[in-house]
């Protein structure tokens, strides 16, 4: 790869990454509910399981994807189904009011690797990298570009945490907390109806 595919896929890595999408909505809403340090795990899933996926992307299942079509909008139907109810969950995760924080949990390392497979931002991009800087689907070139976003990736959505920890102070009553988390899941909705 020369020097200007480089930079040009590391701004598409960049700009890519730090745009709101589901990602980052949700990391946001997690700084806020449950502060940066038991986001990290979340924060982490994310970068690593983009990264996993950008690999074995390139390696074999954009071809299965060209080949069986039908894929393409079982994906569409199940990420659909999967974030209106993550949407759900973070409307629903305000404290009842003799609760002083926020119910239930962050969501864990796993879970946020996991996610990357039902989410449709990542889908585009890691499918939109894959064409334009690895289109030979080599494992030299889809390297490159999985190690490129695993560098950016990781800090650019992890600002988004660090944002909602910066909120977390005025969210300290339960009746911001709750129209932060509507408006968060309110958010994730709308980032699911521009990406398809």
């Amino acid at each position: 790869m020369d020097h200007a595919s480089f930079l040009a896929l590391a701004a598409f890595a960049f700009v890519s990454s730090i745009t709101p999408g589901p990602n980052n909505m949700m990391l946001m809403a997690s700084g806020a509910n449950f502060g940066l340090r038991r986001t990290i795990p979340h924060a982490l899933g994310v970068g690593g399981g983009f990264t996993l996926m950008i690999i074995l992307v390139g390696v074999g299942l954009m071809g299965l994807f060209e080949l069986v079509p039908a894929l393409n909008l079982a994906l569409k139907v199940v990420s659909v189904g999967y974030l209106l109810w993550l949407a759900w969950k973070i409307a629903h995760a305000a404290a009842p009011e003799s609760q002083g924080a926020a119910a239930g949990r962050p969501m864990r390392f796993v879970e946020a690797a996991l996610f990357q497979w039902v989410n449709p931002k990542a889908w585009t991009m890691a499918l939109t990298a894959i064409t334009l800087y690895a289109p030979e689907r080599n494992w030299a070139a889809v390297l490159v570009v999985a190690a490129i976003f695993g560098v950016i990736n990781l800090p650019s959505t992890s600002l988004w945490a660090v944002m909602g920890t910066g909120l977390r102070r005025w969210l300290g009553t339960p009746g911001r907390l709750r129209l932060f988390n509507w408006t968060m899941a309110a958010l994730l909705v709308a980032s699911l109806a521009m990406l398809l």
